[in-house]
């Protein structure tokens, strides 16, 4: 029976007939653990109400499930799942997290210079991941260059509506966005943002907002951490974020990318920064 199965695919293959949902049964699906521990404040994307999955909880294990691209352990127990011995069983780390998360050294430095920097796995961050190990500890400064850039303010509320420019659109998670496109969600501005460190990918676009700041706002940005993958988007706050289409197509291009099965030049570009920046400055006077 087995034989004959392997035949029949084998003439669909050469037709062009095998069904897309036979490839994804039999490829080998990315291993994600999506981290959604709360040591600050919980947002209602990873609340769990009577035990049950968060919304983006769910919205992650449903959107594998569809994609075929990859599959979902959740966890909000750092303390258990973070550990070096865990993290060998996954691809990538998804974190919706805030606070002081409870990861022990041998973790943190096994994730940061092996897991991630030598053995090129991926990391993403939603939202509130600029909302975690914000301190001005010294020993967390190893977050803090990961990241990117740590949450300071969100003038841009959840019930606002922002106007964003995408700066690379040929970036596989920029795609389902297009170059320009308005958006419900709450947006946060940063500290410790170095340009010179990663790659920005869209930015709040002040001349379309109605709230205006005088400086560059980045909201998605992506780099390289050795032979690892990193990839930060701002949105998030709204439970309705992880139901919208084209936020979901984004992050299965993410996780694609991350987990290198398809590449793209992140090279940091300052120069993205500097012009948003300038541009900012004259659009927020106006």
């Amino acid at each position: 029976m087995i034989r004959r199965t392997i035949l029949a695919s084998l003439a669909l293959i050469c037709l062009g007939l095998l069904p897309h949902s036979l490839f994804a049964a039999n490829a080998r699906r990315v291993k994600v653990l999506f981290i959604t521990e709360s040591r600050g404040y919980r947002h209602g994307s990873v609340t769990r109400a009577r035990e049950k999955l968060s919304p983006a909880e769910v919205s992650m294990i449903q959107l594998g499930q569809q994609s075929g691209v990859f599959e979902v352990h959740c966890t909000q127990n750092c303390e258990a799942d973070f550990t070096p011995e865990n993290l060998k069983k996954y691809d990538v780390v998804l974190l919706y997290t805030t606070g002081v998360l409870p990861i022990s050294d041998r973790a943190k430095d096994y994730f940061v210079n092996t897991w991630l920097k030598q053995k090129g796995h991926g990391l993403i961050g939603f939202h509130s991941a600029t909302d975690t190990y914000r301190t001005k500890d010294p020993k967390h400064q190893w977050y803090r260059e990961l990241i990117g850039g740590t949450f300071k303010a969100h003038p841009w509320t959840a019930n606002g509506t922002v106007a964003i420019t995408v700066h690379d659109p040929d970036f596989p998670a920029m795609k389902p966005f297009g170059k320009e496109f308005e958006w419900k969600d709450e947006i946060y501005e940063y500290d410790n943002w170095v340009p010179e460190n990663v790659h920005v990918l869209m930015s709040i676009n002040m001349a379309k907002s109605k709230v205006k700041r005088p400086y560059h706002v980045p909201v998605a940005w992506a780099r390289m951490w050795g032979n690892g993958r990193i990839y930060y988007n701002n949105l998030g706050h709204r439970p309705e974020t992880w139901t919208n289409r084209v936020f979901l197509d984004s992050v299965v291009e993410a996780v694609k990318w991350v987990s290198g099965q398809i590449d793209a030049d992140v090279t940091p570009n300052p120069e993205v920064s500097k012009a948003q920046h300038e541009k900012s400055v004259k659009d927020a006077s106006n």
